[in-house]
C-alpha cells in the first residue's frame, strides 16, 4: 500500500463525514487507506460514520489524548509506505495526494513535507514558520504583538518575507497536513505525547532536522484549510484564563525546557537565503 491517511476526530462528526466523502470522491490513483482516530468524542464519536464508511478503519480512544497521542495511535496502525496526517478541515482536490507522494519519491532527502495551505477566501495561510523562541507567546497572545517590535518579530516568525509560491526547505510546518515515509519513524520517533494540542508539529519538524532529514514546503500542491485559531480568540492579559490558551502556554513551556540550550538545527546557509 502506498499511502495511509490519518485523520483525528474530536466532536466533529459532520466535518469528518464531509472530509471522508471529499477524499473518496477525489479518487486517488494510488493504493491508500483511511484511518480515523476518535479522541473520545462525547457526542457519540464515530458510531454513525462507522456504518456509512465500511472501508475506513476507525480507532476509538478511551479518553481524549490530544493531537500528538491521537495521531500516534493512527501511525502505529498505518500500513502504507507513506503516511499523511491531515485535519478534517482540509479539503483534498483531485491529484493532490498523488503529487505529495511523488514529491517524497523524487526527493529522498526529504523527511517530511507539507502543501501550500489556503484560507477559504483563497489567500495564503502562513503554514510554514521559523522556530520560536521565548518571546513568541508574548507577541502572539498579548497586545505586544501590535507594537513596532512585535510586528517585526511576528513578520519574521510567520515568514511573511517568504515566497509562498515556491517549493522550499523550511524550519517547520503546521500539522494540519503533513506527509512522511513511515520508515522514518524508526529514526525520528513518534510525536511527543507530552504536547496535548500545540507545538507537537514544531517539535517533530525540529527532530527531523536534527536527524539530517529535510522539511519541505510544497507550493505546487494547494489545499484549502478552514483553520480556526482557538487560542487566539482571547488575546491580551485576559487570554490567560482561556482553556485553550493555557494549554498552548503549557505545551510551549514543555518545548522550551526540552530544547533549552540546543542550537537551531536548520542549516545556517539556508537561513541566509531568506529575504528581509
Amino acid at each position: 500500500m502506498t499511502l495511509s491517511i490519518i485523520i483525528l476526530n474530536y466532536k466533529a462528526e459532520g466535518l469528518m463525514r464531509y472530509c471522508l466523502k471529499n477524499i473518496i470522491q477525489s479518487n486517488p490513483n494510488i493504493g491508500y487507506e483511511i484511518i480515523v482516530v476518535d479522541n473520545a468524542s462525547p457526542t457519540g464519536g464515530v458510531v454513525k460514520l462507522k456504518e456509512e464508511f465500511k472501508n475506513v478503519k476507525f480507532i476509538e480512544l478511551a479518553k481524549n489524548r490530544g493531537f500528538s497521542a491521537g495521531n500516534n495511535a493512527g501511525i502505529k496502525e498505518a500500513q502504507g509506505k507513506h503516511v499523511l496526517l491531515m485535519n478534517p478541515d482540509v479539503v483534498i482536490v483531485p491529484g493532490s495526494l498523488e503529487k505529495l507522494v511523488s514529491y517524497l519519491e523524487n526527493n529522498p532527502r526529504v523527511g517530511i513535507a507539507g502543501p501550500k495551505l489556503l484560507n477559504a477566501n483563497g489567500t495564503i495561510q502562513n503554514s510554514c514558520l521559523r522556530f520560536p523562541d521565548w518571546k513568541m507567546p508574548f507577541f502572539r497572545r498579548t497586545p505586544l504583538g501590535k507594537t513596532t517590535w512585535g510586528r517585526k518579530y511576528l513578520a519574521h516568525y510567520l515568514m511573511l518575507d517568504f515566497d509562498h509560491n515556491t517549493d522550499s526547505l523550511v524550519e517547520w510546518l503546521f500539522g494540519a497536513c503533513l506527509i512522511f515515509r513511515k520508515e522514518t519513524i524508526h529514526t525520528v520517533g513518534l510525536l511527543d505525547e507530552k504536547y496535548f494540542l500545540y507545538i507537537g508539529d514544531t517539535d517533530w519538524c525540529r527532530r527531523f532536522w536534527e536527524k539530517g532529514l529535510e522539511v519541505h514546503y510544497v507550493a505546487d500542491v494547494s489545499l484549502v484549510h478552514y483553520h480556526h485559531r482557538e487560542s487566539a480568540n482571547n488575546p491580551g492579559i485576559g487570554g490567560i484564563f482561556s482553556y485553550v490558551t493555557r494549554i498552548h502556554i503549557g505545551d510551549f513551556n514543555h518545548y522550551k525546557k526540552k530544547f533549552k540550550g540546543k542550537p537551531n538545527p536548520f542549516p545556517e546557509k539556508l537561513k541566509l537565503t531568506s529575504k528581509h
